[in-house]
């Protein structure tokens, strides 16, 4: 029988393995390791990383991340997948497929075998909190098949995909980081809809699904699908016929956490048929310590069965088998060709909604957006209005850039550079800003753009045309300074 820690996927607190930290891993003797932003720094301190943690547990083991594309991404300096977004605009398989594949090569060039990737919600709820450009779209056939060939694409390139988050986070205005979701719809709502994905994912072999925390009634009206029985061995396993790993959401997340204290969930999530219990401690070594005890607990007193146990380490382990983590060389070719087709891909996906002005290059024009972006969920990064205007001015030499904030420099620039064309960018998730409402009431009578970075809902909500570019990294705003100056028609 295998030890219960076997089934735990912890993270470290940064991007080195002191001799400290590598003790306290080797004690525990997790079945992997999930790397965040934090710990991934330049490709040969995070390769050294991912190789001293399998020294320390003393085997191969799955090293996870998320690559997802657009604003989930932990790797940067890399060729950056596209948004499912943006993929989803382009409605092609073969693009969706090439894009897993990049990600997937990104990764396997540091030793990290599992991405997290990608999102087969269907965004049925457009002000969905979590979810936004990390759906491939509205319509479940089409986030079936792109995903389902998003996922393909990775595993072909060595790296396992895991698609999340079943079944469905995608019609929900709780964000299950921090509390509980309900999603009140029928089984044959779900069916027809959200399940679609996920069971297209479940017929081709998709080597891991990850689940939702979020309670569906209709199928489970006490506990959420991560620790569903019916939702895990019943439809997953059982009607779908699924043999694949199934991994939990993070389990500090509150949605579980404040329910289930004392690691509680975890033998929980286990007993209903997940194989890997997924632990962010985000520096707190304790954390993990807690679960492990609490599965410990757990198996001595009954509640989990040695025999569901061992059937969950067997899955993890056969993955490594099947997805070794052994690095790859990404050639320079490769990752030049990778390059160009993130910028074909963005070019593509660009949408003008109205009359979008041509810029002259040598002339001056305006910009205004927010100084920093929103955080929070899933997301660990945003765009700043520093980095737009560096992005932009390349192409555009004579850009005048202030915080959307700051009222008098906005008149002060606004006022000096009276026949300026202006660029107001909205670059959150959530919210289209009051200040940036107000503004572009009075930018009505003069040349302006709206430069909607990430939520193409917000180009709705504002009344100038709009340059809809379905993601923010540094080949959408390259596409978009392209299509802006006149270099492709938009």
């Amino acid at each position: 029988m295998f030890a219960p820690a076997r089934t735990l996927i912890v993270d470290l607190p940064g991007p080195t393995l002191n001799a400290e930290l590598a003790r306290w891993l080797r004690a525990l003797n997790p079945g992997g390791v999930c790397l965040f932003a934090r710990n991934i720094t330049t490709p040969e301190a995070t390769a050294r990383l991912v190789a001293e943690i399998r020294d320390a547990l003393e085997r191969d083991v799955p090293i996870a991340t998320d690559q997802e594309g657009g604003a989930v991404l932990r790797r940067l300096d890399s060729p950056q997948p596209p948004t499912p977004q943006g993929l989803g605009v382009l409605g092609d398989e073969r693009a969706a497929f090439e894009a897993g594949a990049l990600a997937a090569r990104g990764l396997l060039e540091l030793g990290i075998n599992w991405n997290y990737a990608p999102s087969l919600d269907v965004n049925v709820d457009p002000l969905n909190p979590v979810i936004g450009e990390r759906s491939f779209g509205a319509n479940p056939h089409l986030v079936a098949r792109l995903g389902v060939a998003w996922a393909l694409g990775s595993e072909t390139a060595g790296v396992l995909s895991s698609v999340k988050h079943y079944p469905g986070h995608g019609d929900t205005r709780v964000d299950s980081h921090l509390a509980l979701p309900v999603v009140n719809k029928t089984r044959a709502e779900l069916e027809a809809c959200e399940w679609v994905p996920f069971r297209a994912a479940a017929e081709a072999g998709v080597g891991s699904v990850m689940t939702a925390h979020i309670l569906y009634p209709a199928l489970d009206p006490d506990r959420p699908a991560t620790l569903s029985p019916t939702l895990l061995s019943g439809v997953l396993r059982g009607e779908w016929g699924y043999g694949g790993v199934i991994v939990t959401d993070a389990m500090d997340m509150k949605a579980v956490a404040d329910r289930y204290p004392g690691g509680r969930g975890a033998a929980l999530a286990l007993m209903a048929g997940a194989d890997a219990v997924l632990l962010c401690g985000h520096g707190d070594q304790s954390v993990h310590d807690l679960h492990a005890r609490a599965l410990e607990t757990a198996l001595q007193g009954g509640t989990l069965a040695p025999e569901r146990l061992d059937e969950a380490v067997t899955r993890l382990e056969r993955i490594t088998g099947r997805f070794p983590g052994t690095p790859r060389a990404y050639s320079p070719a490769q990752r030049d060709q990778d390059e160009a087709a993130t910028t074909r891909w963005a070019l593509s996906a660009l949408e003008r909604r109205g009359a979008v002005p041509t810029l002259d290059p040598s002339a001056p024009a305006l910009l205004f957006a927010p100084e920093a972006g929103e955080l929070g969920g899933p997301y660990g990064d945003y765009l700043g209005l520093a980095a737009l205007a560096d992005a932009l001015r390349p192409a555009l030499p004579g850009l005048h850039a202030a915080p959307v904030e700051d009222s008098a420099a906005v008149g002060d620039l606004l006022t000096r550079f009276a026949g300026a064309p202006v660029l107001l960018a909205t670059t959150g998730r959530w919210t289209v800003p009051d200040a940036t409402r107000a503004l572009a009431a009075r930018l009505t009578t003069r040349p302006a753009v709206h430069l909607a970075l990430w939520s193409p809902d917000a180009a709705a909500e504002l009344p100038l045309p709009a340059l809809v570019t379905h993601g923010f990294r540094r080949a959408h705003l390259q596409a978009a300074a392209q299509v802006l100056t006149g270099g492709v028609p938009g």
